[in-house]
């Protein structure tokens, strides 16, 4: 499971950080409220922060980091089941994660479609109009159409099902980079088998996290990501074949 937290070491700010956070950073999109820049009501109402705010986040301008990296080696050993991802910058699929690997819990630029009639739309040109500062308009209905990222009061997509036969198959969870504030995503860390260890890697305990106890199953490494990654890659011994495959991805 990874959030916001994996892509900051590439440039992209999280979403609840104080200070640095993109909520506490929005007073240039003049919105009434942070959480309204991805409220599917208040798109309806006006469009123009959100779409000014997919300029920034359209995948192209960041590249993945070395958190993402390690999710890829860990499918290139034969060892991820799955990556549920709450990040909508693309970077697991950029890092070479295939598709059938990911669920991106709360949606994707890689498509689009009409917010009213949910007709599809060629997510390149939707693209163009938003960033040439033009709303992108349904062929059917004439609704704005929008990257199928998903806002509050939407669905999540239907893919996030999954995790009601991944979890129970897995045999290790590793929570990266999340505030595990965001339902439903953040219920899913209890889905799996309750003799199955799980692993925070975060700056702050988070969740079920907070409750540890000695004879728990739980385990935490706290503090920066980019260096837990590293620690984790030399307890493995993996260095070398972390370096290969960023190596070759990047090449």
């Amino acid at each position: 499971m990874a959030g916001a937290g994996i892509s900051t070491p590439s440039g992209i700010p999280d979403f609840r950080t104080p200070g640095s956070g993109l909520y506490d950073n929005l007073k240039k999109y003049r919105v009434p409220y942070p959480e309204a820049i991805f409220d599917i009501d208040y798109f309806t109402y006006n469009p123009q922060p959100f779409f000014t705010l997919a300029k920034e986040l359209y995948p192209g301008k960041y590249k993945p980091n070395s958190i993402h990296y390690f999710v890829r080696l860990l499918h290139e050993k034969g060892l991820l089941l799955r990556c549920y991802t709450q990040n909508i910058d693309g970077l697991e699929r950029m890092a070479g994660i295939p598709q059938k690997k990911l669920v991106e819990a709360h949606g994707t630029f890689s498509s689009a479609s009409c917010h009213l009639c949910y007709t599809p739309f060629p997510a390149k040109e939707a693209q163009v109009c938003i960033m040439n500062d033009k709303s992108p308009r349904c062929n059917v209905c004439y609704g704005v159409v929008k990257p199928d990222v998903v806002f509050f009061g939407e669905d999540l997509p239907k893919a996030f099902g999954k995790y009601s036969k991944d979890f129970p198959r897995a045999d290790l969870l590793i929570v990266m980079g999340t505030s595990l504030k965001v339902e439903p995503f953040a219920n899913i860390v209890n889905a799996v088998r309750p003799s199955v260890p799980r692993l925070l890697i975060n700056r702050d305990l988070v969740g079920p996290f907070k409750n540890q106890t000695r004879n728990s199953r739980d385990v935490s490494e706290l503090g920066d990501l980019c260096d837990s990654i590293r620690k984790f890659v030399r307890a493995l011994n993996w260095q070398k074949d972390m370096e290969k495959v960023m190596r070759t991805h990047k090449s």
